[in-house]
């Protein structure tokens, strides 16, 4: 960028004709012709050079910036442009004179618009050698450097200043062509390289034209994948790319050479405005099929992606190295590392609005800053208050954020259903052998490929029954009939909705009766277990993708510019490379999609969740981390099972020694629930006569012909919403009469699901089957977890202490991670806080670790009840809680405290904050009272928010009672970190209460809006509280159409003085303790000494006449 000239501007002399709005200027001096409209609604007029000397008498604080838009007119009349200089007029002081084409081409820059700021850049046509003089003639402000620009229209000339600054480029090499003596070259070309002085490039390598302007770049194959070449070009229609069988290189013309670098089809597309923003898009790659996958406007499909710290220091690199302001160029992911193959300069994003606002916003503080001193304008930098992360924190201090750690469980699903079958056939043997099953004795298989495999065995045993009733084939027909239809259903196979473990069992399994006993055959076997359902719906990716809208406001900042967009402040704090984020979910496809809706919500990213979910979301399914294995049980699970169905089959009320040994915590959630039940066998009695009654309703809608086509939620029909209940009829009365409690928490599954997805129906006695299935699962989901707090915390160390591992880790400041994401001091201009960011670790995964987490903080000893009231208070809120439904959330913050001393126990401080998750069907009523989020000290029986706004007038439309989300009750509160009463409040924190109260506000407005999309009209913030106006038909009726989407209930703080020193002791204490139980409680599967049998086994069943051999 240029420097600015000294003394009076070009157009220092102008002034500021009266106006109201901010205008686009387009014209040049003497030119009498109307150029029209630029846009619908954009008014221009004739900027002429006389009308500016009549205005010299203005006064100073009158005087305007004009900058000056100097391109082709295809580029400054772009929506891209149009939207940035909207935006850019609405600064005062500011005003923009768009260059006519014709004058640029045919006229003198003597001739042309003056201006004190330029933004010109080179396209096809554009004299650029005029613009440079231009430039000289006025010395404006340059955005983009001119000269510059003829570097950039040389590939050959852009790699060299890349190599030059550092950055890392594909290997590649130069070959110059004398185009007289073409022949005459340093090129030997073999079948499958070529040879570019004396460098060696193997097929695939990708060949580019030296002129920057020539799109026409090849990629060459090797023979060993068919050889030929993909010819990528500029978009025409829907292609980039064409397959072509010649597989020469060109024999005339200079060109690079370079590596081909893989990068699963995807390339990456950054945008800078100056060197500290960046906006990354991924595309799809020209050279994978030469498609454009465009949108329904038409719009080629691009993702906006996360840049690493590295490619963020990449960015500001080319930035500066290239001196253009605005810049697009093009990195490649491969094999871990990140590499610049083009440098595009002037280049805007399309289809963003947010860029459009940063980008403005960057460019005029930009303008403002350089020219604003020297012409006398009043104007200073704005000093942001989001740029530190400082709030008050509910101890009374200021302090600063600096780690967020949530752990949600995945959204609203469609029911889970799964089907078991001991098989024997040497088909499924050999299955287990080919994938590795021996090793461990376990296997999953998810892919594609090995589905398929699967139901090519099932289609092949079931002919052979259909042909030979008497043959050998031991597997059950109608087995063998459910899981053709399951891995049949939809017409393609995902891991996301189907898998299929198969587990060996050395001695068969065991038989349930003496007669099944007399039948049974010796010899190993293996269970398939047949998993399917338990997709994300529709309603939980709204669900995921609102919450993670309002997660937004947890964090402080946006003010000022921001405050019209809750959230902006983390928002600022990402664009700036401030914010470091990491996502982690299991391996499960509804708590991927889960993150990936989330992570959208919380960047306001847009497009699909699949791109969202392969570039950002990781998966933790590596170490054990987010995943669990619910066929393999601990011991104690196992023995804490047996007890619960042993109490549950009781054929009489319970008595007060049931409640001692279901209840001995004297949780108040599974105390109510016993009294709902009465008799746990006659209440079953009730349940299954409901499902029977169920069952019989859907088969006459059946038979109804009017109903027999009704598409439900989430496009299932009547007949598989029947196969569903019917399965769980005939699985949850056993043949001996006895109930599989097993069974009860997918029944509570399905009709809560029919209730909220399918109420349409209007199904007799739903509400009673989900009322008494709701009690039932109250009782055996969290018991399964442990019975007595000693079980809990074993099972829950059996579950979480990867995670708890990784969660300490996170809270701890190493020096490795404070290297790795912040901002490298000496690239930090601009940014007023570069050292400072925020660390968000979010862990998307089931309901057993949000179960067992929950267990470790409540049993493991992080405070005692006794001695701390309000650990005391959340640990008796926790225990009337009765499901963590979808979406729960725990969520740990860190604060600094800038002003202690380091080693002081005060220098950090750590909140504790929970959310049940999403609302049930009749929970209104039976809802715990928390303590609101982030409680202040205030005077006994008064909110648990500070009431920070009492003198402003309520906003809100005439409302009924008010919806308070803070439960109005009293919070008494650990004083250890100085806290003080609201009434005694420094002036310096009662200065920051307004600000305290708006980002809550924010907050709790947009946690509503999942519930209300009116919200905007019908909900306000009063006093801390939400008030809703009774007038507003979606509050008071949920959403219209097929299914509503339950809202969620906000956060709950259960503790807000805890020290990093006392968490981090708890969790090394907890660790620790597991050690031992961990390795008791982790099976030691080794089939070494049965391994040969087995093969041998397999080997003579399949190949009898033949003699086993050993491999």
């Amino acid at each position: 960028m240029s420097e600015p000239c000294d003394g009076p501007g070009p157009g220092e002399e102008r002034g500021r004709s009266q106006r109201d709005v901010p205008l686009f200027v387009v014209g040049c001096e003497d030119d009498e012709q109307d150029m029209g409209q630029m846009e619908a609604g954009m008014k221009n007029e004739m900027f002429r050079e006389e009308e500016m000397e009549d205005d010299e008498d203005e006064s100073p604080s009158e005087r305007q910036i004009v900058v000056g838009i100097c391109a082709m007119m295809k580029k400054s009349k772009s929506k891209p442009m149009t939207q940035i200089l909207e935006r850019l007029c609405k600064f005062d002081y500011i005003d923009v004179v768009i260059f006519p084409e014709e004058v640029i081409l045919e006229e003198p820059v003597e001739k042309w618009p003056l201006c004190d700021c330029l933004i010109s850049f080179h396209s096809k046509g554009f004299p650029l050698d005029k613009a440079v003089e231009y430039a000289k003639l006025r010395n404006p402000l340059l955005i983009n450097d001119l000269n510059m620009q003829y570097f950039i229209q040389d590939r050959r000339e852009v790699y060299r200043i890349l190599q030059e600054e550092g950055i890392d480029l594909p290997r590649y090499g130069v070959l110059n062509r004398d185009p007289d003596n073409p022949e005459e070259c340093n090129l030997v070309e073999g079948e499958d390289h070529v040879e570019v002085n004396g460098e060696v490039f193997p097929k695939p390598f990708v060949e580019k034209p030296v002129c920057a302007e020539d799109h026409n770049v090849y990629i060459y194959y090797p023979t060993s994948a068919g050889g030929g070449s993909q010819r990528l070009f500029r978009k025409i229609g829907s292609r980039s790319s064409v397959y072509s069988p010649e597989s020469s290189v060109r024999k005339t013309g200079s060109y690079i050479y370079e590596e081909f670098m893989p990068t699963d089809g995807t390339d990456v597309k950054v945008y800078t405005v100056g060197p500290d923003y960046a906006h990354a898009e991924a595309r799809k790659s020209p050279a994978l099929d030469g498609k454009v996958e465009r949108d329904s406007e038409g719009k080629e499909i691009r993702y906006p992606v996360m840049l690493t710290a590295m490619e963020k220091l990449v960015a500001r690199k080319v930035c500066l190295a290239f001196k253009q302001t605005v810049c697009g160029f093009d990195l490649l992911r491969a094999n871990g590392h990140s590499f610049v193959c083009d440098v595009n300069g002037f280049s805007f994003v399309k289809n963003s609005m947010k860029y459009y606002d940063d980008c403005a916003k960057v460019l005029g503080n930009m303008v403002m800053r350089e020219l604003a001193p020297q012409f006398h304008i009043p104007w200073s930098i704005p000093m942001e208050a989001e740029d530190i992360p400082i709030v008050p924190t509910t101890s009374g201090t200021m302090m600063e954020l600096r780690c967020v750690i949530a752990i949600i469980r995945h959204g609203d699903r469609t029911p889970k259903q799964k089907m078991k079958m001991e098989v024997r056939h040497p088909l499924f043997f050999e299955l287990f052998e080919k994938y590795g099953g021996y090793k461990t004795g376990k296997l999953k298989l998810k892919k594609p490929k090995q589905l398929q495999e699967v139901l090519d065995i099932a289609r092949l045993l079931l002919v052979e029954l259909g042909q030979h009733n008497d043959c050998e084939i031991e597997e059950k027909k109608s087995k063998l009939e459910q899981l053709k239809t399951v891995l049949e259903m939809y017409g393609h196979f995902s891991g996301i909705n189907r898998k299929v473990q198969l587990t060996y069992l050395r001695n068969g399994q065991p038989k349930a009766s003496s007669e099944e006993e007399d039948s049974k055959k010796d010899g190993p076997s293996l269970l398939l277990v047949l998993k399917w359902g338990g997709e994300l719906t529709p309603a939980g990716r709204v669900q995921a993708e609102e919450l993670g809208r309002a997660f937004r406001c947890m964090y402080p900042g946006g003010q000022g510019d921001y405050a019209g967009f809750p959230g902006c402040g983390l928002l600022r704090l990402h664009s700036t490379y401030r914010h470091d984020l990491k996502i982690y979910a299991s391996d499960e496809g509804r708590v991927q999609m889960t993150a990936a809706a989330f992570a959208k919500g919380l960047l306001a990213l847009e497009g699909e969740l699949t791109p969202i979910l392969v570039q950002m979301v990781k998966s933790a399914n590596m170490n054990g981390l987010l995943d669990s294995d619910s066929d393999s049980l601990t011991d104690c699970q196992q023995k804490v099972k047996a007890r619960l169905h042993e109490i549950m089959q009781k054929d009489q009320e319970f008595s007060q020694d049931d409640y001692l040994k279901l209840a001995p915590t004297g949780s108040p959630s599974l105390v109510n629930s016993m009294d709902v039940i009465e008799n746990p066998v006659k209440t079953c009695d009730k349940v299954y006569a409901l499902i029977q009654s169920l069952t019989s309703q859907i088969r006459k809608r059946l038979e109804d012909p009017k109903s027999s086509d009704l598409q439900l939620y989430h496009s299932e029909t009547l007949e598989l919403m029947l196969q569903r209940w019917s399965k769980l009829e005939r699985d949850f009365r056993m043949k001996n009469g006895r109930y599989d409690i097993s069974k009860i928490p997918d029944i509570y599954d399905c009709i809560k699901y029919d209730s909220q997805h399918n109420a349409s129906l209007s199904l007799e006695d739903t509400l009673e089957l989900f009322r008494l299935s709701r009690a039932l699962a109250d009782i055996v989901i969290p018991q399964e977890y442990g019975i007595s707090k000693a079980e809990k915390l074993d099972i829950a160390q059996a579950y979480c202490v990867p995670l708890l591992k990784k969660i300490q880790l996170d809270l701890q400041r190493t020096h490795e991670d404070e290297a790795v994401n912040k901002l490298h001091p000496l690239y930090s201009r601009g940014v007023m806080s570069p050292g400072r960011h925020v660390r968000t670790r979010l862990y998307f995964t089931s309901e057993s670790h949000v179960h067992s987490l929950l267990s470790i903080f409540r049993y493991g000893g992080l405070l005692d009840e006794e001695k701390d009231q309000q650990w005391k208070q959340a640990m008796d809120y926790l225990s009337a809680v009765t499901e963590l439904n979808y979406m729960t959330q725990i969520v740990i913050m860190l604060y600094e405290d800038n002003n202690k001393d380091p080693s002081s126990e005060e220098r950090f401080h750590v909140e504790l904050h929970f959310s049940p998750g999403v609302k049930g069907c009749e929970d209104e009523e039976n809802v715990p009272l928390g303590f609101g989020f982030r409680p202040a000290s205030s005077e006994p029986n008064q909110g648990s928010l500070e009431d920070l706004s009492q003198d402003q007038p309520d906003q809100a439309l005439p409302v009924s009672e008010p919806i308070n989300i803070q439960r109005r009750s009293p919070m008494i509160r650990n004083r250890k970190t100085g806290s003080m009463e609201v009434q005694t409040l420094s002036q310096q924190q009662a200065a920051c209460n307004n600000d305290n109260d708006k980002m809550w506000q924010d907050f709790f407005l947009s946690l509503l809006q999942i519930i209300c999309p009116h919200s905007s009209s019908c909900i306000s913030w009063k006093s801390g509280m939400i008030c809703c106006a009774s007038v507003c038909p979606v509050c008071a009726a949920g959403f219209e159409g097929c299914s509503m989407v339950p809202s969620i209930y906000p956060l709950e703080t259960l503790h807000n003085s805890l020290s990093l020193k006392q968490v981090d002791k708890f969790l090394n204490a907890v660790c620790e303790s597991s050690s031992e139980v961990h390795a008791k409680t982790m099976k030691d599967v080794s089939l070494q000494p049965t391994a040969a049998s087995v093969f041998l086994w397999i080997r003579n069943f399949s190949s009898p006449t033949k003699p086993a051999s050993m491999a």
